[in-house]
């Protein structure tokens, strides 16, 4: 494994679990205050009323879709985190705990399952066959994976590049699905902006 690898694991370790306290911080400080923004941008793509959120952390997506009056049900592997969103969302909210490759779940018992900058378990074939099968037909899976404010320093990172955003866009949309190839969903890779930034957002639907 790469050095830069078992650097991010051992990060996202510590953020998940003994340092999770500090999520909300981290979260706010890396994304210029944009965090919350960033995560609510996926709602546009949810279909149905059962959603399944997968690594709900400190539970902010989870209370939004509460309010709206959807079957929200979540799952996280850290006790952690467990505890954190059982604070914001009280104590009658069921949160399961769990991993992504093995769902406690029955089989197309949900509309879409969403995740939003989830850790390397995303790109474990594991977590989409189990996707396939929680999903009803023509259900999506939907995954948040990465943001990025639109602020100066992505305009000198092009000039240095060479690449125009446009350019680079397409070549972020062409690697991820390249990398997703064989999920066996129908796959689409969006770019959508929010006010003041670009997300990278995966659209899976249920063949």
């Amino acid at each position: 494994m790469k050095l830069f690898q078992r650097f991010m694991r051992f990060f996202y370790h510590l953020l998940y679990h003994p340092f999770a306290f500090t999520y909300d911080l981290v979260a706010a400080a890396v994304s210029f205050g944009k965090w919350k923004d960033w995560v609510f941008g996926i709602l546009p793509f949810i279909n149905g009323t059962r959603i399944l959120e997968l690594g709900h952390g400190p539970g902010h997506l989870q209370r939004l879709l509460l309010n709206r009056g959807l079957i929200a049900v979540a799952i996280d592997e850290s006790r952690q985190m467990a505890a954190l969103a059982k604070r914001r969302l009280g104590p009658t909210q069921k949160l399961t705990r769990g991993l992504a490759q093995a769902l406690p779940f029955q089989s197309e018992s949900f509309d879409t399952l969403v995740a939003t900058f989830p850790s390397e378990y995303i790109f474990d074939m594991l977590t989409f066959s189990e996707g396939r099968r929680i999903l009803r037909n023509r259900g999506r899976f939907i995954v948040l994976l990465a943001a990025w404010p639109k602020n100066p320093f992505l305009a000198w990172l092009f000039k240095v590049t060479g690449e125009s955003p446009s350019e680079a866009e397409e070549s972020i949309k062409s690697k991820t699905k390249e990398r997703l190839a064989d999920t066996g969903f129908n796959l689409e890779v969006e770019i959508v902006e929010v006010k003041s930034s670009k997300l990278l957002i995966i659209v899976a639907t249920k063949k």
